[in-house]
């Protein structure tokens, strides 16, 4: 099988970020192995799980979203200045998980918003979408509202 495209040259900060990400689920991922239900089918978390989702979309995000968004997904990353207007704020977000989830899949212009924001449809699934919408869920100061 031959790659389509190089791996990327900042694969160590990915990594390091995607640490970083699991950091706060540490504590349960430890609990959980300990647990006999979670030897016998060999599974962390349950798949169907909040926790889940937000892990893989935390992954999803470092992997898409983490440069125009930044790492605190307070619209702050490296490309950010490149952009005109700037990328959304996503702590402080005050759109539904339904309008997040039209975002990522169409991008911004389809929206009525920023062109900068590509849409995503065609390189996410429909699950990572979920998944990143969770994650962007948990870390907006908004969330409880929703």
């Amino acid at each position: 099988m031959t790659l389509q495209r190089p791996l990327p040259r900042c694969l160590p900060v990915l990594a390091a970020l995607c640490c970083a990400l699991a950091s706060p689920w540490l504590p349960q991922i430890a609990q959980a192995a300990e647990s006999p239900a979670a030897r016998a089918d060999g599974a962390l978390l349950p798949r169907d799980s909040r926790d889940a989702a937000v892990f893989r979309g935390g992954l999803v995000y470092a992997n898409y979203c983490v440069t125009c968004h930044g790492i605190n997904a307070d619209g702050n990353g490296r490309a950010a200045r490149l952009h005109n207007p700037r990328p959304a704020n996503l702590r402080a977000s005050d759109k539904n998980d339904d309008y997040i989830g039209l975002i990522v899949r169409r991008g911004g212009e389809a929206l009525g918003r920023s062109a900068r924001m590509p849409p995503w449809a065609e390189e996410l699934t429909d699950e990572q979408i979920q998944d990143v919408v969770a994650f962007v869920r948990s870390v907006n100061v908004h969330a409880e509202a929703k």
